[in-house]
């Protein structure tokens, strides 16, 4: 067998990112040397050294083309993305979104990735950026203190930080359906995805004071000089006690909104509800749906168990706080993912200031194809910003953009999102998203070329919902940004 001679890649972290990275790599022939510091060295929220542990939600959330991130994931199976390979092939039911069982997602990718002859897996702690170009730094939020120090010289400016916070865990045996109803929220998916807990006024409002008055938890990190009092959750991620900070009834407008949902006990809805999304495959264990908490786990057992339903639960994963670091990349990053400082050097995943999964893993994806670009002669590639791809990178490498913070894919970033003539006005916002989607799709087909399955898929949707037949991606005009970032359709869950 000739031996491989095209120049090797560096990728430092074995998350959703680096993994995604690597296998657009190999899948180019182009190996790959990925370095992962677990179980060398572990962090404070992974349990495991398989590769692409999700350490929060088992949720990569809405699945449907007439949401954002629905669009990337699309755009993402169309460019034979791994994590979207894995997340079809080890979902579970969720309603409207897409959620994996998270040890076989994570055993999927850990596979395909250390069977594949292209790649060389070092485990180790990188303590500085490796001086070998290409590389890429996929680290993800709990980039290891020396690492980080590294980083923050090479930015020119100090990190910024800000803390996410960890749903518990239920087993599902240990729950008293008898005070629980099946349902999803409007009767999505298959109607009965969801575990409701339902409470009346007076519940709602006894558990409101538990969580004021419960005992916090500061949160751990490795580096000592980091305050408790400067933690800056991203919002999506929002402590429930951050929450009920902000208002008696913030929860009940939020994760414990009861709309869309009725009891069929009482054929009434309930005041507030409590939401449990099925976590594995077998249904045996269940997430508390946005329950993200600091709270200290005496505390956390003691208040929860006060739910109905929840009098015996038996809590395999508590909530915990984390560390979550990420460059200003405004200042560092070109659209491309590329530094505009060391060329040859690329930043993806979370460290960019992306939020969520599927974004961190698109992010993976365009390092990773630039990469195979660079080393093949060509030039990297900027994606189209009226695709949720293009989107997401644009406003992550934006140099006029002040106050940089992190952001979940929504229309709100996909560039011309208000501009698609007709479709609203004719069918709808749906109708409309869908126009959108299907011209993302054309645009990224053309661009990186593709299977074109995700297309085919978004187009009869299109038809479904009587949206009007999107043109050729060589025919669409230039179009300018939309203002309106303040799409909520895609929060994460």
């Amino acid at each position: 067998m000739t031996a491989n001679t095209k120049t090797p890649v560096h990728i430092v972290g074995g998350g959703l990112a680096g993994c995604e990275a690597t296998w657009q790599l190999v899948s180019r022939g182009i190996p790959v040397f990925l370095h992962e510091m677990r179980p060398i060295k572990m962090t404070k929220a992974h349990k495991t050294d398989a590769f692409a542990e999700l350490v929060c939600s088992n949720s990569l959330r809405g699945a449907a083309l007439t949401n954002a991130v629905g669009l990337l994931k699309a755009e993402m199976r169309s460019l034979n993305g791994l994590i979207m390979q894995a997340a079809d092939a080890c979902a579970v039911p969720a309603g409207g979104a897409l959620a994996v069982d998270r040890d076989q997602f994570s055993a999927f990718i850990t596979q395909r990735i250390r069977q594949h002859p292209l790649v060389t897996v070092v485990n180790e702690e990188v303590l500085t950026i490796p001086a070998e170009r290409p590389c890429i730094i996929a680290t993800g939020p709990l980039t290891s203190t020396a690492l980080a120090k590294d980083l923050e010289q090479f930015v020119g400016s100090q990190n910024l930080a800000f803390f996410d916070a960890i749903s518990p865990i239920i087993l599902g045996e240990s729950l008293n359906l008898d005070k629980i109803f099946r349902q999803s929220r409007y009767d999505k998916g298959t109607s009965d995805d969801y575990l409701n807990v339902p409470l009346d006024r007076e519940q709602y409002y006894q558990f409101i004071e538990l969580v004021k008055h419960g005992e916090k938890f500061g949160g751990h990190d490795e580096v000592e000089s980091d305050k408790t009092d400067n933690l800056r959750p991203f919002e999506g991620c929002m402590p429930i006690e951050e929450m009920v900070a902000r208002g008696d009834e913030t929860l009940r407008f939020g994760p414990m909104k009861p709309t869309g949902l009725t009891d069929p006990r009482s054929e009434k809805r309930p005041y507030a509800v409590m939401q449990l999304r099925q976590d594995n495959r077998e249904g045996t264990l269940w997430s508390m749906v946005g329950f993200q908490t600091k709270l200290r786990h005496p505390e956390q057992l003691r208040i929860f168990k006060t739910l109905p339903g929840l009098e015996d639960a038996e809590f395999v994963r508590l909530g915990s706080l984390h560390r979550n670091t990420f460059i200003d990349s405004p200042k560092c990053l070109h659209p491309t993912l590329e530094t505009r400082k060391a060329p040859g050097l690329f930043f993806a995943g979370q460290i960019t200031g992306v939020e969520g999964y599927v974004e961190s893993s698109a992010t993976g994806l365009l390092a990773g194809i630039n990469n195979g670009r660079k080393i093949a002669g060509q030039e990297c590639l900027v994606p189209d910003a009226r695709t949720a791809l293009g989107g997401l990178v644009h406003y992550i490498s934006d140099e006029t953009r002040k106050g940089f913070q992190p952001m979940n894919i929504s229309f709100g970033l996909i560039a011309g999102y208000g501009e698609v003539p007709g479709s609203k006005r004719r069918g709808g916002k749906d109708a409309w998203r869908l126009e959108v989607s299907a011209r993302a799709l054309a645009l990224t087909q053309a661009m990186f070329g593709g299977t074109g399955a995700a297309q085919q898929a978004v187009l009869a949707q299109a038809v479904l919902a009587q949206a009007v037949p999107i043109q050729d991606p060589a025919n669409i005009s230039g179009q300018t940004a939309s203002n309106d970032l303040a799409d909520s359709a895609n929060a994460p869950s």
